[in-house]
């Protein structure tokens, strides 16, 4: 993990067994790190990927194509959209 300019100020407390603790050193060891950044480093690469796989979708090349043709060529408004708009307009005021 490389330096960073920002001062570390929060802290973290998590208690942990003996042997996971070991383990959790071993590997830090491995790495050429200390436990704590050996911990740091692979909770946030964890934390990232359980994000992006929330909060990103991914299209077949069929759906991706349904899209984009959503997007050039948009379907005329139903009424429900209409009124939906309508709804929002007078609700935020625009």
């Amino acid at each position: 993990m490389g330096q960073s300019a920002e001062v570390k100020r929060d802290r973290m407390h998590l208690r942990l067994d003996a042997k996971t603790k070991r383990t959790l050193e071993r590997a830090a060891a491995y790495e050429e790190t200390s436990v704590s950044d050996f911990v740091l480093a692979n909770a946030v690469a964890a934390a990232e990927r359980v994000i992006d796989s929330h909060e990103r979708i991914t299209l077949s090349a069929r759906d991706w194509d349904v899209f984009f043709d959503a997007l050039i060529n948009p379907p005329e408004p139903n009424e429900k959209l209409k009124e939906a708009a309508r709804r929002y307009r007078e609700r935020v005021g625009g």
